[in-house]
């Protein structure tokens, strides 16, 4: 896909006023510009459907929690589902459903964020709401207690399944200083004794057009929707400063290995390797300054190795909160685990995050089978690919097959805004369109490199969870 873009430095009768003094770049038919107080707009025009779909992102999720406040940033997404002094729960929930659209929000390590897709000439509701809801929201104390039973159900829902379990003790030990190493929903102990002031606080930190991304899809005019857009966001004021999170992780210097215990009949093996971020770590803006976008930061050299050696091992994912991902009974780890009965399932998985995340890789052992045997076999395809690397036709069908994925994800405009949105919380929006370009370019020797490097015995923490019923 190309790389080169356009930028357009002079007001001309495309840019709103709103927004001339600012820089607008375009690329491969997706416009970027920044409003004067600091919101980011990603709009992709596409005409296949009357359909359009629109996003608000903020740089906001569990990464900016520590101890006595985990989970508060999923708390303060359920409050904004709670209504304004203009619109109740209902009214939102009636006025999108008449109108044929539907709405959610998700919460994770380094955002948060809600969306509309609908009906092309009914989307301006949807720009509204999310302005509304971004300067507006209540945090009702009421809705706050109410929401705290949810969320904590929520939490103990969880608990109930084994795989959470695990792989929140796995997260846990494989971090030791950065707040990744939480599960996003938080601690019980946090959620029982947070106030409304602590959300409302959070709320008003966080939730300002200096730290948000707008990002549209779909059938409209870009040049009269940066028109609404700055109109209806340009008069948002932004914070003064937002908190940074400067946190690094020390290097991994050893095996770290712990067991669950719990009911049920069935083990599950989780190994997590501490892996490189999607782009070169930026240093942090001083304290009080503004923050700062990665656009144009140089991605990491290890990230699309990383995606085409998961794609050899474990099959092609979409790497998407919405769905995809395809069979992985072509490759390594299924044929070897799988196919020969060790296991019931393999998978893994990297993530596109801010700092430094996990790979990781999961197995569920068949009935009867040793949870050693299956991690035994596990090791012996990784350190074989740390040895022989991985065949020229292997790299081919893996890159192949992760096109596919990644296309199929960006099919619809649902999907194409969530992209657009996403790649600006770690890189902006030309991560997003040079995607397929940066891992046609993955070499076996990359593979290998990035095999060795982090699929190491040092830098792994390994979780048994031991079912007591076998």
């Amino acid at each position: 896909m190309p790389t080169r873009s356009n930028t357009t430095k002079r007001p001309s009768a495309s840019v709103p006023a709103g927004i001339r003094s600012a820089r607008v770049t375009k690329l491969d038919g997706i416009t970027r510009a920044v409003l004067p107080n600091g919101m980011t707009l990603v709009l992709r025009e596409t005409h296949a459907a009357p359909v359009t779909s629109f996003w608000v992102w903020y740089r906001v999720g569990s990464r900016n929690e520590h101890l006595g406040i985990t989970g508060i940033s999923h708390w303060v997404e359920h409050m904004l589902f709670k209504g304004t002094p203009s619109y109740t729960e209902s009214d939102l929930d009636r006025m999108i459903s008449r109108e044929g659209g539907v709405r959610n929000g998700m919460t994770w390590l380094d955002w948060t964020t809600y969306y509309e897709t609908m009906p092309s000439d009914k989307i301006d509701l949807a720009l509204r709401i999310e302005a509304d809801r971004m300067a507006n929201s209540l945090v009702d104390p009421k809705e706050v207690q109410s929401e705290r039973t949810v969320i904590i159900n929520e939490r103990q829902g969880s608990e109930n399944s084994p795989v959470f379990r695990l792989s929140e003790e796995v997260q846990a030990a494989a971090f030791r200083v950065h707040p990744y190493g939480h599960e996003t929903v938080g601690y019980i102990s946090d959620l029982a004794v947070m106030t409304r002031e602590d959300l409302y606080k959070h709320y008003r930190t966080y939730y300002a057009p200096n730290n948000a991304i707008a990002a549209i899809s779909g059938d409209f005019d870009t040049s009269d929707m940066l028109q609404k857009l700055s109109r209806i966001y340009g008069k948002l004021k932004p914070v003064a400063a937002i908190p940074v999170v400067s946190a690094v992780e020390p290097q991994q210097r050893g095996e770290r290995r712990l067991t669950v215990k719990g009911e049920g009949t069935t083990d599950y093996l989780l190994m997590a390797f501490h892996a490189p971020p999607t782009v070169q770590r930026m240093a942090p803006p001083p304290r009080g300054g503004k923050v700062r976008n990665a656009a144009r930061t140089p991605a990491h050299e290890d990230f699309f190795p990383m995606l085409a050696l998961d794609s050899v091992l474990c099959g092609a994912s979409g790497l998407s909160f919405l769905g995809g991902g395809t069979s992985n009974r072509s490759s390594r780890l299924s044929k070897a685990l799988v196919d020969s009965g060790l296991a019931a399932d393999i998978s893994g998985g990297i993530t596109p995050t801010i700092d430094p995340y996990l790979y990781t890789f999961f197995a569920t052992p068949q009935q009867g089978q040793d949870i050693n045997e299956v991690e035994r076999v596990l090791w012996s395809e990784l350190e074989r690919v740390q040895r022989d690397s991985v065949s020229q036709a292997e790299l081919a069908t893996a890159i192949k097959q992760t096109r596919a994925q990644f296309a199929f994800g960006s099919e619809s405009v649902t999907n194409q805004a969530f992209w657009l949105g996403y790649c600006e919380i770690f890189a902006d929006y030309s991560w997003f369109a040079s995607y397929l370009d940066k891992l046609s370019a993955v070499t076996i020797e990359d593979v290998k490199r990035v095999a060795n490097r982090y699929l190491t015995r040092d830098n792994v923490t390994v979780g048994h969870y031991r079912g007591q019923g076998n």
